[in-house]
């Protein structure tokens, strides 16, 4: 294992009783890299996120998460990492102050950081001046952007995203990715789930996982490259939707023979 990658799975495998969510993946994320783990709905990506933040034990192989390993010291991953769910992880009868508040005091931040950190999350989220709106009034996009900053409070090396754009608009959607792409810039690590084939754009890897195991590995360029050399099609003919779909018909056909 490589210690100094940010996430490093190998075998990683979980069971149900009799059905296995997530089949023996290995993988490795570089620092500062957005990686994204593409797939349908039941394809194991967010058993996936759940075992890699401490949340749920591997029932097989391990990984190391900021350098800690999940089943051994997942106390460790979780104070390093920030995780944001498809619900958003707000409570809607707080006000936008409050939640900011609540999530402060639930990472530890002294009250100084937490009202300078509360000031930045309000920037970022274009909040100002909604301190006191009570977080069920907001719209879904401001909704999204408040939940990410809540996340993110204690500035965590590592962010995991689990369809974080669910049930959102698309600019609302492609405004959220503008944010992401900033923390990765600055040095953040970003695994997200999603199910949104034009979000997977905004990765600089994918993991397309179904029935959960990995099908493919790589850049969404290089996806689209091989999928059109298989294929013998003229270059830029493929839209990542199109690939996606190939490689897991090609999948189920050497799984049925």
């Amino acid at each position: 294992m490589n210690a100094d990658a940010a996430v490093q799975a190998r075998g990683l495998t979980r069971k149900f009783g009799g059905f296995t969510a997530v089949d023996a993946i290995s993988f490795t994320v570089e620092r500062g890299t957005i990686l994204g783990l593409l797939g349908a709905n039941g394809a194991g990506k967010s058993t996936t996120i759940r075992m890699l933040c401490g949340l749920l034990r591997s029932s097989g192989g391990t990984a190391l998460v900021a350098g800690y390993d999940i089943n051994t010291q997942p106390e460790l991953v979780k104070r390093n990492i920030g995780y944001m769910s498809q619900r958003f992880s707000l409570y809607l009868d707080l006000t936008v102050r409050e939640n900011i508040r609540f999530f402060a005091g639930v990472y530890g931040l002294p009250r100084d950081l937490a009202e300078e950190r509360l000031g930045w999350v309000l920037d970022m989220a274009g909040l100002a001046g909604h301190e006191d709106q009570l977080t069920a009034e907001l719209a879904g996009g401001w909704r999204q952007r408040l939940a990410l900053g809540c996340a993110i409070l204690h500035r965590p090396p590592i962010v995991f995203l689990d369809e974080p754009t669910a049930g959102v608009d698309p600019l609302s959607r492609r405004d959220f990715w503008e944010l992401i792409n900033g923390l990765a810039e600055g040095g953040t690590t970003v695994l997200a789930t999603t199910h949104y084939l034009d979000e997977a754009e905004y990765a600089n890897r994918i993991l397309l996982i179904h029935a959960g195991r990995i099908v493919a590995e790589g850049s969404p360029g290089e996806l689209k490259r091989q999928a059109q050399e298989a294929s013998g099609e003229a270059p830029g003919s493929l839209t990542l939707e199109e690939v996606f779909v190939r490689l897991i018909e090609r999948q189920a056909g050497e799984a049925g023979a």
